[in-house]
């Protein structure tokens, strides 16, 4: 999935997205982690929202993404701000060139793209390679009740003046995973233009990712909830789980 006419959009459809909340728990990650980190990779960069916010907190950036149009508005965001990203384009299954990175970030449902058992296994194993030993990955995924109760055989839309979108998300044969079938209308001059979308996504229950993690190479796997740092919050009205977790010694 490459995010293809929408990427001219996305930024506009995610303008209430929480970006600073995902900087905020990088950083506090990062902060808590007590490692010196300065090598920064953003996987499934997008646009390079959450790229630009890190690179002006000062870590060095690098934003992975498979969406080219995703990645020509992230550069043109950047050097509009005069900030030093380096931008790759990827698919994160064979992710490669990235090597002694002191930690790896990947937000916004990245890793519920990452579908088969095997893909998902494969993208945690070429992200172990990209960190130096005790680098950290952080990220998080759509918590599997939230996707079963909340997403699945539901309807959703927005309406602006520029562009709305309507978006059924329709359940897949398997646990957890989801197609999303998505309708947009695009402000075009006077008319409005209509492209859709056509996208697939799945998650796992925490125990799956966490053995995942493990065979990949990572060790001191945490485990968070909405943004917060406790460990308590993590129950049936969680809607995204985090994951922060270190590149273990061979």
């Amino acid at each position: 999935m490459a995010y293809k006419q929408m990427a001219s959009l996305y930024d506009q459809l995610m303008a209430d997205a929480p970006c600073d909340a995902w900087v905020a728990f990088t950083l506090e990650a990062f902060r808590r982690s007590g490692k010196q980190i300065t090598q920064v990779a953003d996987l499934g960069c997008g646009t390079g929202e959450i790229t630009k916010r890190l690179a002006k907190a000062g870590y060095t950036m690098r934003g992975v993404d498979y969406s080219a149009d995703m990645l020509a508005h992230a550069d043109r965001k950047a050097n509009e701000e005069k900030l030093d990203i380096q931008w790759l384009c990827q698919d994160l299954t064979e992710l490669e060139g990235l090597e002694n990175l002191d930690a790896a970030v990947s937000y916004c449902d990245v890793i519920n793209y990452i579908v088969s058992e095997d893909e998902l296994a494969a993208v945690f194993g070429r992200v172990a390679g990209s960190l130096k030993v005790g680098g950290l990955f952080i990220f998080d995924v759509h918590a599997l009740f939230h996707v079963q109760e909340h997403l699945i055989n539901q309807t959703f839309a927005d309406v602006t003046d520029e562009a709305s979108y309507i978006w059924f998300c329709a359940e897949g044969d398997h646990p957890g995973e989801m197609y999303h079938d998505l309708t947009f209308f695009a402000l075009n001059g006077t008319n409005y233009e209509k492209f859709t979308e056509f996208h697939q996504q799945r998650t796992y229950s925490i125990a799956f990712y966490q053995q995942l993690l493990k065979d990949a190479g990572f060790d001191n796997i945490r485990v968070y909830a909405d943004f917060s740092f406790d460990a308590e919050n993590i129950d049936e009205e969680a809607e995204r789980i985090f994951f922060v977790t270190e590149k273990r010694s061979e």
